[in-house]
């Protein structure tokens, strides 16, 4: 059993200071009990790591000593405290008489300290999350917020329109935000039919945000999906495709014009300053047509299956340079090496000075690929050699394969702007009826 600690003799009484013997417990002339311990000095010592405490008074009991042991050395105690006021001691065993006890400014400690702080989210069990928790794709440990960071890594994760791809019968598109830009402002949409006489045509429309407008991307989205669905509409119809490319690209423009009236683009400007905008280009192929047709700096190339023929661009930019060069007042090369060369002079959106689509109607006398394209790929390969170049030979046979190494290319050449790529075979080869 525990035992107290031994007191050391007193050779008189604190409180009256009477003579006291050693052995005596209490003071003969006043009464004061002697086993109190003598007022610990004022440093404050450590306090023991384990011991209990005496409940409703606030003090606690020294931890217990092992069973016998030696008497402590014998020490003269300090002196009465000032005004006559007894040395505090530590409380006596049960059924003594409470002195003066000693007062810990902390709470009691417990008898035995876990080795960690217990984990809150033990203390009950957590309810199970409605959805499944999207990983991170940088850490793949990390939980994903709600605004698209990893709570792990802090790692922004991918958006939907980051990198895109498709592939619908013989034709096929895959878009990229690219490396520098901080979203994908580009959009496509691409699609197969049927004419009326039962000939298959394909087609690919692409659009690219005009970084300096509001809402960039959601009109080049819109214009998209207007000139696709116009398409896939009126060729089934019996509407030559080259009347409706340009339907579509009207089509495309009143769905981005109607962008500036609604409340998000209000918020930030007047709905026809600044307007939403975007560029667009398209190409319709049949098994003996290719038609394009394009507002804005976005391109078409034809690229042919025997390489050792002359590949082609079927468009001609909207844009400052190629005014230049129109004008004679500058050689290609002088225009598009000046800084302004990339400003556009043709666009969609309610800004726009007049509308003013292009198209053109070509009949190529053998097969090829239709690269079509926005100005995230042809800054990489700009003439029709260079893009002869970098187009896969099996590109017509395999347009999404095709797209992903034009994309690639874009990047590796440093991915400064977005990049949207459609592949087309020409002739359109056959395929069920119906469209996508």
């Amino acid at each position: 059993m525990s035992q107290m600690p031994r007191q050391a003799a007193l050779p008189k009484c604190p409180s009256c200071a009477e003579p006291v013997e050693p052995g005596d417990l209490f003071c003969g002339a006043c009464g004061y009990d002697l086993s109190v311990v003598p007022a610990p000095p004022q440093d404050h010592p450590t306090l023991p790591m384990t011991g209990t405490a005496t409940p409703g008074n606030g003090t606690e009991r020294p931890a217990p000593w092992p069973a016998d042991p030696a008497p402590a050395p014998e020490t003269d105690p300090p002196g009465p405290g000032a005004g006559g006021t007894p040395p505090h001691g530590h409380e006596p065993e049960d059924g003594q008489s409470a002195g003066s006890g000693v007062r810990f400014d902390r709470p009691a400690e417990p008898d035995e300290y876990p080795l960690q702080a217990p984990d809150p989210r033990l203390a009950a069990p957590a309810a199970a999350p409605a959805v499944a928790a999207r990983l991170c794709v940088a850490c793949r440990t990390g939980r994903v917020d709600d605004d698209g960071y990893c709570e792990n890594c802090g790692h922004a994760q991918p958006r939907e329109r980051d990198h895109l791809e498709r592939e619908t019968g013989p034709v096929a598109a895959v878009s990229d935000r690219g490396l520098r830009h901080h979203r994908n402002e580009d959009a496509f949409a691409v699609g197969h039919t049927t004419l009326p006489d039962g000939t298959p045509a394909a087609l690919a429309i692409v659009c690219d945000g005009v970084s300096s407008a509001t809402r960039p991307d959601a009109a080049s989205l819109a214009a998209s999906r207007a000139a696709g669905d116009t398409l896939l509409a009126a060729l089934p119809r019996g509407t030559h495709p080259q009347a409706a490319m340009h339907e579509a690209i009207v089509a495309a423009a009143h769905a981005v014009n109607a962008l500036a009236d609604e409340p998000a683009t209000a918020r930030e400007h007047a709905p026809h300053q600044n307007a939403p905008a975007c560029t667009i280009v398209g190409a319709v192929v049949t098994s003996g047509l290719l038609v394009v047709g394009w507002v804005g700096d976005s391109r078409v190339y034809w690229v042919p299956t025997d390489r050792t023929a002359p590949s082609a661009r079927l468009t001609e930019d909207d844009s400052w340079a190629a005014q230049m060069v129109a004008a004679g007042l500058m050689s290609e090369a002088e225009a598009y090496a000046d800084e302004r060369a990339h400003a556009i002079t043709g666009w969609l959106g309610a800004d726009a000075y007049e509308l003013e689509p292009h198209t053109a109607c070509f009949q190529p006398d053998r097969p090829g690929a239709v690269v079509v394209c926005t100005d995230g790929l042809w800054n990489y390969a700009e003439t029709a050699e260079e893009m002869s170049e970098v187009v896969p030979p099996d590109a017509a046979a395999r347009p999404l394969h095709g797209a992903r190494v034009l994309v690639g290319h874009a990047l590796d050449g440093g991915g400064h702007d977005n990049v949207t790529v459609a592949v087309l075979p020409f002739p359109a080869p056959s395929q069920g009826a119906g469209s996508a």
